[in-house]
């Protein structure tokens, strides 16, 4: 979806509307923009509220946090998320939190033994910051399959998890696993050679460890590049399910009229679910103003 435009009945301004407009106009300018920021709270931005929705800051890159944090409030968005805890006060001077914190990222992941006490000593700082700032949730990983079969992966997945686990259910925090597509192979689009590559994968380690804070980071793009059904996938796994990403398919790019995803409809089958976590928006904007591509993604997914 673009940026509003005059064809968009929420944008519309009606004849009475511009004529105040021109009114204003000048004043506007001499007040250093006050009325057109005043004018873009009440015109862009989260109205609905059904869904919690977050900016994942990598894709804004070379945005710095403490200029995205302005446009998230401004917008009616709660969190920005996938940042590390030395950046937490950063967002609680703006009122935001930290959807999902940062942890060993998904190259060396718990699938392999020799991985271990990385990501244990990564998971143990990651829960115990999130749990201190009140935040929900830590990101994990399997890691590159490298020679490790699926059952031997999965086991050895389960059994680092479970030295964690423990201390997430005790700080009240959420562990977050994603899975990814291995079928892009184009930087940051897809990851050829990790072993979490379906939604059943981080299912079954999630059954194997038997811990209601063990969830599953269902990523619409990478879903939807794997395996499509991501509408039934939604209810079928509802109850495993702690976060979402966006983005759009193929490029993961704008959630706009050039991809294939109803972002609407999806939204929508996860307000439906009685889901009140958070949405992350991943995807990397084209558009040289990526700030309204934000706007109009965040406009697209509040249903």
């Amino acid at each position: 979806m673009n940026s509003p435009s005059s064809d968009d009945p929420q944008s519309r301004y009606s004849r009475r509307s511009l004529l105040a407009a021109a009114v204003v106009g000048a004043a506007a300018s001499s007040v250093g923009g006050k009325v057109r920021a005043d004018e873009e709270k009440s015109t862009v931005g989260v109205k609905n509220g059904r869904i919690n929705q977050s900016i994942v800051p990598w894709c804004f890159s070379p945005m710095t946090l403490a200029e995205l944090a302005p446009h998230a409030v401004r917008l009616g968005m709660k969190s920005i998320e996938l940042v590390q805890p030395a950046d937490f006060p950063i967002l609680k001077k703006h009122g935001l939190v930290c959807a999902l914190t940062s942890s060993h990222g998904f190259v060396k992941g718990w699938n392999d033994v020799a991985n271990h006490d990385f990501c244990r000593e990564k998971m143990t700082s990651a829960i115990n910051a999130t749990a201190d700032a009140q935040f929900p949730a830590v990101i994990t990983f399997s890691g590159m399959r490298g020679e490790l079969t699926d059952e031997e992966g999965k086991r050895n997945m389960v059994a680092g998890l479970k030295t964690i686990m423990g201390l997430a259910e005790k700080r009240g925090v959420n562990i977050c696993i994603e899975p990814l597509n291995t079928r892009v192979d184009v930087h940051m689009k897809g990851h050829p050679g990790y072993q979490c590559d379906t939604i059943e994968w981080a299912v079954d380690v999630c059954d194997a460890v038997g811990s209601p804070r063990l969830k599953i980071l269902f990523d619409i793009y990478h879903t939807q590049i794997m395996e499509g059904d991501v509408i039934t996938r939604i209810g079928q796994y509802q109850d495993y399910i702690g976060h979402y990403h966006t983005a759009g398919v193929p490029g993961r790019n704008e959630l706009d009229d050039q991809q294939e995803l109803n972002y609407p409809a999806i939204m929508k089958a996860i307000v439906a679910t009685g889901y009140t976590g958070y949405v992350g928006q991943e995807f990397i904007p084209k558009n040289k103003d990526m700030i309204a591509s934000l706007e109009a993604a965040v406009q697209l997914c509040d249903v």
